[in-house]
């Protein structure tokens, strides 16, 4: 949702990654009934925005499975049916049949195909224990795969199971290098891939895959055939041909990731009348998650100790108990859905909710509590966006306390430190994995590009929404002296809005905006209820009275005929006021019915064939906020009229990925945005059904309580040893824009024909940058000679702003990499061959970074890294 230098490269490098799969421009197949989905891309690993597989086709075997942002991360299925091959999963190879898809049911935690063919049906099913009553299992990286066949010819059948996994999970670009070896232990057959570098959390961004930490595939041992590792084509088609040979022992090296696959063919049973079941688990052990304030973060699952094997035990052990589990929840949770918005809402929120929990991650704090950390897919990668999770929220919300304050806690442990120094809410904690600090707008230097009514509104909403599911304001005490602060801003600045950003800044700076009006006005208000809870009587009265006093004059003031304006000062405009919404939900009786209703005739006036656009100054529009407004009269007519539409778009637009939030209303196209946290708004409709919020809020089992303050950052002592451009302005580099020969980065290349330039290289604007010699274009390839002292310290490392990827080779040696954008220099650790390399005297350094849209930067220096000094 973000307008950074990397806004349109995000954009753009996932559009493309899509394209190359073949699956952009698929066309459609029309579902066989009004209320049946056939989504643009089906789960089925959703568990975080790393472990993220999607199907981005009709059927199953049509096509290669992918990881969200379109990169193909493959899976591949066979069944064996009396001696003959079929493919169920991914669409290679291609010699091998596929076999008839019938149906697909996307519930919330559980995926169901079915297929049939030979004299069988088999229904694949994939269970991602995402059940947020218990931490545990939310924030468990498995997915469980099962088969269950049975006969419709009434004969016997023999059928076995092939089910692989390529290195390409474990890897941000396929010419990563990857180890792999046989993990089987304690009744489980296990196979692991991972990459070689490991280098943990070694990358941030948006268009980022993981490259450290380990995939697992896994499955009983004592249904297990056979288990290797091979090119992905090559396992199948030996499966397909004579089935699989188990090599003792087995472990190796890959130099590319699409080159080898983890395969396991589970044993031949005998299928009749009655359904026979094969199952396996697919895992993810990422090690360490989050970076916390430069502090790296264990995942939840691993706070007591865990290592994968206890991860991979316990999954299998409890195996029964969450297929019946996530079978019960979903049930329950769609009958609640389909009564409360009807069966195309339920549909689509079931769609929703593993989309939004896999758009994040669960990690432990120092007091083992849950913290939350969401990821901006697709927009600009930040982490733990305000105007994200503000709409990400109602999801968390109807589950209960601890996983609301999940996402709300790591916020406002930054918002209340030193290194906030406005008098309104932060927009971000940096850029995933990376929450070391805001890095959006002008950061933590200026108010360029801030959202403060924005940010501040939103805080104060889910704060007075936490303090109704615990029935008190303690949490909110924990932070009172800031929420006072922004509540102080608002009375000042919110009624009527300074020109500044909103969340739907895709649409630029806007001032005067009524919508954001209302946000500041149900911020006073859900102050004062705070306030109230405190005892703080005379306080609630003062924000309540403004509050009312605002809404009152809000009516008189944004009135235009039968509708409200887009900003107060713009007659003949009109826009959706979704944050309407809260007036009702939390009780603050601001304004009047009339106001909702006149607003709802005026949209249905207004609707297109794939939905309500978001204002009148364009045609595209933003699902979750369609979903708000729907809400408004709490009219179920109004409500299904606004929804069908959308799930129509779902239905029927072009693009074949995960779903988008931001999309155009006439011809269905995505604008941007994919596989964002933002989905969970749609469970916006359950928060105005009190019963049903505490059936859901009450079953919380976490009870988290306690959560430790933000890791302290001592900042190391930087001492320069080989300087850049933030150092010198004459660091003179040879330079190429044009793809040199394989072997440009050796220490022997003869880089005389290269250009010569100054530190640093770039263009298009990159904060705090120090151009000295333009570079506009993808690429670029540096190199220069350099002089180390005569003892080398091992605390050596890189100091880079690298802007986009970059890798470094120092004497000819892979000596580093690191993905993604920054906007200051980092600190990279070297590898240790790379360390090794270095060497007393003359030195070769050789860096090629690629960028892909947007501002570009390229700086590096050699530097040494000491402990720092508390002050």
């Amino acid at each position: 949702m973000k307008r950074t230098h990397k806004f349109t490269t995000k954009i753009a490098a996932c559009l493309i990654a899509a394209s190359a799969t073949g699956h952009a421009a698929d066309t459609r197949q029309h579902p066989p009934g009004e209320t049946d989905l056939i989504p643009p891309a089906t789960p089925l690993v959703a568990c975080d925005p790393y472990f993220s597989i999607w199907s981005p086709g009709d059927t199953l075997n049509g096509v290669e499975t992918t990881h969200w942002t379109g990169r193909r991360h493959q899976l591949t299925s066979l069944v064996k049916i009396d001696g003959k091959s079929l493919r169920v999963m991914g669409a290679t190879p291609s010699s091998v049949p596929a076999m008839e898809q019938t149906s697909l049911t996307v519930h919330p935690t559980q995926t169901v195909y079915q297929f049939a063919g030979e004299g069988i049906e088999l229904s694949l099913t994939f269970t991602t224990p995402a059940l947020p009553e218990d931490m545990d299992l939310l924030s468990r990286p498995v997915t469980y795969l099962t088969y269950d066949f049975k006969a419709t010819d009434g004969k016997e059948h023999d059928v076995s199971v092939y089910l692989a996994a390529s290195g390409e999970l474990t890897v941000n670009n396929t010419d990563q290098a990857v180890t792999w070896k046989d993990a089987s232990a304690d009744g489980l057959a296990v196979l692991s891939v991972g990459s070689k570098a490991q280098q943990i959390l070694g990358k941030a961004g948006d268009d980022q895959r993981i490259d450290w930490g380990y995939l697992y595939l896994a499955a009983p041992d004592s249904v297990t055939e056979s288990r290797a590792f091979a090119a992905p084509q090559d396992l199948a088609l030996s499966f397909a041909e004579k089935g699989l040979e188990t090599k003792k022992d087995a472990s190796g090296s890959s130099d590319h990731a699409d080159g080898i696959a983890a395969g396991l063919e589970l044993k031949s049973v005998k299928v009749g009348k009655e359904s026979v079941s094969r199952w396996a688990m697919l895992a993810y052990d990422d090690l360490y998650s989050i970076q916390y304030n430069h502090k790296n973060l264990r995942p939840y699952w691993r706070r007591n100790g865990w290592e994968a094997k206890d991860l991979l035990a316990a999954s299998a052990k409890q195996y029964d108990a969450i297929q019946e589990h996530c079978a019960k929840f979903d049930a329950d949770l769609y009958a609640d859905l389909k009564s409360i918005g009807g069966e195309k809402y339920a549909k689509l929120a079931s769609l929703a909710y593993r989309q939004c929990f896999a758009a994040g991650k669960f990690v432990a704090d120092e007091n083992g509590q849950p913290l939350q950390f969401s990821k901006e897919n697709h927009s600009n990668g930040c982490i733990a966006t305000s105007d994200v999770f503000y709409p990400m929220a109602p999801q968390f919300l109807l589950f209960g306390s601890s996983v609301a304050k999940s996402f709300i806690t790591p916020f406002m442990e930054y918002a209340k430190s030193d290194r906030w120094k406005f008098p309104f809410a932060p927009h971000d904690l940096g850029t995933y994995p990376w929450a070391n600090g805001q890095v959006y707008g002008g950061g933590e230097r200026t108010e360029e590009n801030q959202m403060p009514v924005e940010e501040s509104g939103n805080l104060l909403i889910l704060m007075a929404a936490v303090a109704k599911i615990d029935g008190n304001a303690d949490y909110a005490g924990r932070y009172w002296d800031r929420l006072s602060q922004w509540a102080a801003y608002l009375k000042k600045e919110g009624f009527d809005p300074a020109n500044q950003l909103c969340t739907d800044d895709f649409a630029g700076h806007l001032a005067h905006n009524v919508n954001l009006s209302v946000k500041a006005i149900c911020g006073l208000a859900a102050y004062s209820k705070l306030c109230e809870m405190r005892g703080e009587t005379q306080l609630a009265e003062e924000y309540a009275k403004t509050a009312k006093e605002f809404a009152k004059r809000w009516v008189e003031e944004a009135t235009d005929g039968d509708h409200t304006r887009l900003a107060f000062d713009r007659a003949g405009t009109w826009s959706q006021k979704y944050n309407l919404v809260w007036d009702k939900i939390l009780g603050l009786d601001l304004f009047p019915d009339e106001v909702r209703r006149s607003e709802m005739d005026y949209y249905l006036k207004k609707q297109n064939t794939y939905g309500l656009p978001l204002d009148n100054r364009k045609t595209y529009t933003k699902l979750d906020w369609i979903l708000w407004t729907a809400t408004l009269t709490q009219d179920q007519n109004d409500f299904e009229a606004l929804v069908s539409p959308v799930f129509k778009f779902l239905n029927e637009g072009p693009s074949r990925s995960p779903m988008t939030d931001w999309y155009e209303t006439i011809s269905g196209k995505k604008v941007g945005f994919t596989a964002r946290p933002v989905v969970g708004g749609v469970y916006l409709q359950t928060l105005y059904h009190p019963d049903l919020w505490k059936k859901y809020a009450t079953k919380d089992r976490t009870k988290a309580a306690n959560w430790a303050e933000m890791p302290e950052y001592i900042a190391p002592i930087v001492k320069t040893l080989v300087p850049g451009a933030e150092d010198k302005n004459d660091v003179i580099w040879s330079y190429t824009t044009d793809k040199p020969s394989a072997d440009w980065f050796s220490k022997s290349f003869d880089d005389s024909n290269w250009k010569k330039g100054a530190a640093g290289f770039g263009g298009g604007g990159p904060p705090r940058a120090k151009i000295r010699t333009p570079w506009t274009n993808s690429d670029i390839w540096v190199r220069r000679e350099f002089t180390m002292p005569h003892e080398i310290p091992s605390t050596v490392a890189l100091s880079a702003y690298h802007d986009e990827d970059i890798v470094v080779y120092i004497n000819g040696v892979h000596a580093a990499d690191a993905g993604g954008f920054v906007t200051a220099p980092k600190i990279i650790e070297l590898t240790e061959e790379g360390k090794a390399a270095l060497k007393p005297g003359k030195n070769i350094i050789a860096v090629h970074c690629h960028q892909t849209g947007g501002g570009q930067y390229l700086d590096v220096s050699i530097v040494n890294v000491l402990p720092g000094k508390k002050k």
